[in-house]
């Protein structure tokens, strides 16, 4: 009876139906949106381009099992090599035609043509590539074969000489052939070959290879193969790769990039889910009190609550169906327009094939049902609660009283908001501070939701005599309405709260991560100038080179890694990792503006480490104590902690010997040389000197200071970026939610409007005074909105800069606020303009 009575009131009442049917499509689409992102890093699928004609891949386990948490594994950073011995057990399996060590490292022609990855010739035959005609393979040191693609770009053919720099060095060579992927073969990826000799020469390690490749025999059976490569490479890690996962060989950077993306794109559902649920919530509350007086007259006649609460959830659920019948094309649309977004800015990488099937659309659709049913739920309680004596004055003048469950709600999200703040304020330090943002701000946001008519009383009171001094009767009449009737001025300010909210929160958190990275960066950096490698890697002995030159004061190597601590393991560092500088021991007080508090950095040589105090502080270790570290390629290795240091806590990074770390890097080598000028030479006249010095080391480059820090700053902004695009979508829904809410609130008040006018107003005065109003509500909106935000910017800020405002401009709050305003103006003016063209009269009996 209550599903037939839902279906028919549907039917005459297509405004609220419309505002409930958009607001839970948008919702069903952004989360099966991200439900697609989450499918495409889970399955992390990246098609084999160079290595498409071997069967089986054979390459370094990447994994590693925290200690104390055998639960939980982490991709290391760095790439695993293999012994270059296992190639010949690979090739001894029954069932296997062939097996190739890989060896793959950056390379690039110095004066045109660019990057590429240079590997030997034997590895062309698993595309497999062909020469052209007059070609031939390398024949010795000095020759390279180009693909045609590099070829093509350095204008280069077979006889000609190209110099090309790997390893740190850079050398001429001979092209004696070009090569094109056969059968049609795709392979973006600019290639080098060399000879096996040069290619074992110019890689990080010579007694190792980057994976082995597998091409099986003529029907050998894979699975059987696979078995036998497992059983003659007993008690190595490594990890055997068929299909799409062949992929992640060529590009290995994929694992990482699969594990963000589940995890933003998780954290993205989430935050869109709980905004849907205010969003619905608020839309179908508006709507039950357009009906009020139908629902008291059903109420009136015997009506059960149970029985209206059911019609009202069934007329939401139908509604919910259309939406995701709807939403069902348009998740996988959005979803890879996101996608998209996300390879253009770098946080995955574009060979990652993007996945959706059916499955998103399973959580989109459950969470979809959990946002229609509880936002029915948060929506009419107050329409259906009443007595059935009371309910038609109710409908008359509403009840201004919250439900006791709505209360108990609230008043625990405003807790946990308040505990969150805490733990960011006393417990987090550095970046990490940053991952209680999301939940402190929606906790705040969810508890100023369920109680606004709390906070949008004294909120509205607080503004009531500005607004009317400045606005006059208009004004005066616009604040006694938002002050009559809280929780319809609550309704509509909650998603302008939410949106301010949500935007100023991450807007500012990302503005202030930025400047608080870029500020511990230059002040642990002194050098003035860097040397780079347009390969990423630079020779360790072109350090001791510019020490030698006039107006250098100190150079050092310098290479970034990271390691998790296996010995003590109970601490951050061995569930975050440790962030690890190794630098030259010579050069390192004068490039780096590290202050030691114990031990010496002239002992940072072989197996050594300088802790920062806080983390010291942490593992229980001082100078002399041995700590164990797994580093970046899955070695472990015992350091001793030969000095302390301070820096800014949270973004203290623990310096190291740089020979120690740079071969467990992928690239083997230190990625930059710091140059300190010395006393009495200005910075210009020592990028002269080392100016000319590159000139005599081709594929080397020399930035100043400044460069280096622009650098840093860009790519903390590429790393935001992916933040910048949640905020968008979520904002996008939110400011649909203000529109939604705004409108259904006008059109409850078309009698209201009517009277007004009867009693004498004009259009234009009532035009006016809902202008006042809707400024009053998007002030509300904005006031709670910054509070809640200010829950997640003010404990962070005071945690890394010891500051409660937040780094930033403040064009960011003004677009916010102005945004807000001519949304919430525009809102409310379209409708009472429409209503308003209704004569008195017929909307009076309306």
């Amino acid at each position: 009876m209550t599903g037939r009575l839902a279906l028919r009131s549907l039917r005459h009442r297509m405004g609220g139906f419309l505002a409930t049917f958009v607001a839970l499509f948008i919702g069903a689409t952004v989360v099966m949106a991200c439900g697609g992102l989450m499918e495409t890093g889970i399955r992390n699928n990246v098609p084999p381009q160079r290595l498409a004609g071997a069967q089986l891949i054979v390459t370094g386990d990447r994994t590693f099992v925290r200690p104390g948490d055998k639960h939980k594994e982490v991709v290391l950073p760095e790439r695993v090599e293999l012994p270059a011995a296992l190639t010949d057990k690979v090739r001894a399996v029954p069932g296997v035609r062939t097996a190739v060590g890989e060896r793959s490292f950056d390379a690039a022609l110095t004066d045109r043509g660019g990057k590429a990855v240079g590997h030997a010739w034997d590895s062309a035959a698993l595309t497999p590539y062909a020469l052209d005609t007059g070609g031939g393979a390398p024949a010795g040191a000095g020759e390279v074969v180009l693909d045609a693609q590099l070829a093509r770009r350095a204008g280069a053919g077979v006889g000609d000489t190209v110099r090309i720099a790997a390893h740190g060095g850079s050398a001429a060579y001979r092209v004696s052939g070009v090569a094109r992927p056969t059968a049609g073969r795709d392979v973006p990826q600019p290639a080098l070959f060399f000879s096996a000799a040069e290619a074992r020469r110019l890689s990080a390690r010579e007694d190792t290879v980057a994976d082995i490749a597998v091409v099986l025999a003529p029907g050998a059976d894979r699975g059987a193969v696979r078995e036998g490569v497992a059983a003659a490479l007993a008690g190595h890690r490594v990890s055997l790769l068929t299909g799409d996962d062949r992929g992640t060989v060529e590009h290995p950077e994929t694992l990482a990039g699969g594990e963000d993306l589940v995890a933003l794109s998780g954290v993205f559902g989430g935050l869109a889910v709980s905004i849907a649920i205010f969003v619905v919530a608020g839309t179908v509350g508006l709507c039950a009190q357009q009906r009020r007086r139908e629902l008291a007259l059903l109420r009136a006649i015997g009506a059960s609550a149970g029985q209206l609460r059911r019609m009202l959830l069934g007329e939401t659920l139908i509604v919910a169906v259309l939406a995701g019948a709807a939403a069902w094309p348009a998740g996988p649309v959005l979803g890879r327009w996101l996608f998209g977004r996300l390879t253009g800015s770098g946080l995955t990488a574009d060979t990652v094939e993007f996945s959706q099937g059916w499955i998103p659309a399973m959580p989109a659709y459950g969470s979809m049902l959990l946002t229609a049913v509880l936002g029915g739920l948060l929506g009419t309680s107050a329409a259906v609660r009443a007595r059935p004596v009371e309910a038609l004055c109710e409908a008359a003048v509403p009840r201004r009283g919250l439900h006791p469950v709505r209360i108990v709600l609230g008043l625990l999200f405003l807790a946990g908001a308040t505990a969150l703040a805490l733990v960011s304020l006393l417990v987090l330090r550095g970046p990490v501070a940053a991952s209680t943002a999301g939940p402190t701000v929606m906790c705040c946001a969810t508890g100023f939701a369920l109680l606004g008519p709390w906070f949008a009383t004294p909120v509205t009171a607080l503004l009531h005599w500005p607004v009317r001094l400045l606005t006059g009767p208009a004004g005066r009449l616009a604040a006694l309405n938002c002050r009559a009737t809280a929780a319809r001025t609550a309704a509509v300010a909650t998603p302008v709260m939410l949106a301010t909210a949500v935007t100023t929160g991450m807007l500012y958190l990302q503005t202030s991560v930025a400047a608080a990275t870029e500020r511990a960066f230059t002040e642990d950096l002194r050098a003035d100038a860097v040397l780079t490698s347009v390969t990423g890697g630079v020779s360790p002995s072109l350090a001791d080179a510019v020490r030698r030159l006039p107006g250098v004061a100190g150079a050092s190597a310098s290479v970034t890694g990271s390691a998790y601590t296996e010995r003590p393991h109970d601490g951050d560092e061995a569930k975050r990792g440790l962030p690890l500088t190794g630098v030259d021991a010579d050069g390192a007080r004068q490039t780096l503006a590290t202050r030691v508090t114990a031990g010496s950095l002239t002992a940072l040589q072989g197996d050594t480490l300088a802790l920062p105090e806080h983390v010291a502080h942490r593992m229980h270790r001082g100078v002399g104590d041995t700590v164990r570290l797994r580093l970046g390629d899955g070695t472990a290795v015992d350091v001793r902690v030969v000095a302390l240091t301070t820096g800014r806590e949270g973004f203290e990074s623990a310096l190291t010997s740089v020979g120690m770390l740079a071969p467990h890097t992928t690239a083997g080598l230190p990625d930059r040389i710091l140059v300190r000028a010395a006393a009495g030479t200005g910075r210009d006249r020592l990028l002269r000197e080392l100016a000319a010095f590159v000139e005599r080391h081709p594929g080397v480059k020399v930035t100043d200071r400044d460069a280096l820090t622009a650098q840093h700053a860009r790519n903390t902004r590429t790393q935001a970026w992916a933040n910048y695009l949640i905020v968008g979508v979520l904002v996008a829904y939110t400011a649909l939610s203000v529109v939604n809410s705004t409108a259904v609130s006008v059109g409850n008040r078309r009698r209201d409007f009517a009277l007004q006018r009867l009693t004498g107003a004009t259009r234009a005065q009532v035009l006016r005074m809902m202008t006042v109003e809707g400024t009053l509500v998007a002030l509300v909106g904005l006031v709670l909105g910054t509070a809640a935000a200010a829950t997640t910017l003010v404990p962070f800020n005071l945690a890394v800069a010891d500051t409660p405002l937040p780094s930033g401009p403040p064009s960011i709050y003004a677009a916010v606020a102005g945004g807000a305003w001519a949304l919430t103006l525009a809102a409310t003016l379209v409708p009472t303009w429409a209503v308003l063209r209704t004569r008195p009269v017929e909307a009076a009996r309306a």
